[in-house]
């Protein structure tokens, strides 16, 4: 029971750390539960599912309020990076957020969400699907290939 506990946070805590803008990978994590078939893969699903929705909640929430230091010297992104990720996002709107899966596209699109103030339901909605249509593709190749 302590063994599965320790999976399931250590998998919970790679999916969020993934989802955010640091570089991690949860495919891996969820990759190697899954083969080891200790613990039921749509339950893992579910746990690496329920924590990258919720980092990207966290990037959503930054660039809701991101903005008010953008003027700020120490600001990580700059000027132009800033005003192209608006524009996509703005010509591509909340559809775009359908590509939060992909690595190094995904978690930035979801800080923009945040910034263009994208409403939380409709992001919520658009994220899941994508987050949660990866790790069900990914464990159905596990699966079949295991």
């Amino acid at each position: 029971m302590t063994a599965d506990l320790a999976a399931y946070a250590g998998l919970f805590a790679s999916a969020f750390l993934a989802a955010s803008l640091f570089p991690a990978q949860s495919e891996v994590v969820l990759g190697g539960l899954i083969l080891a078939k200790m613990q039921p893969a749509w339950l893992l699903i579910a746990v690496a599912s329920l924590g990258n929705i919720l980092g990207s909640v966290l990037n959503w929430l930054l660039g809701r309020g991101i903005e008010r230091y953008r003027d700020k010297q120490w600001f990580p992104v700059s000027e132009a990076s800033l005003s192209r990720a608006q524009q996509f996002y703005g010509r591509w709107g909340r559809w775009s957020l359908l590509l939060s899966w992909m690595p190094v596209v995904g978690d930035p699109l979801t800080l923009v969400a945040g910034v263009m103030r994208e409403p939380l339901p409709s992001f919520l909605v658009l994220v899941a699907a994508a987050k949660i249509g990866r790790y069900i593709v990914l464990a159905a190749l596990l699966e079949h290939w295991s």
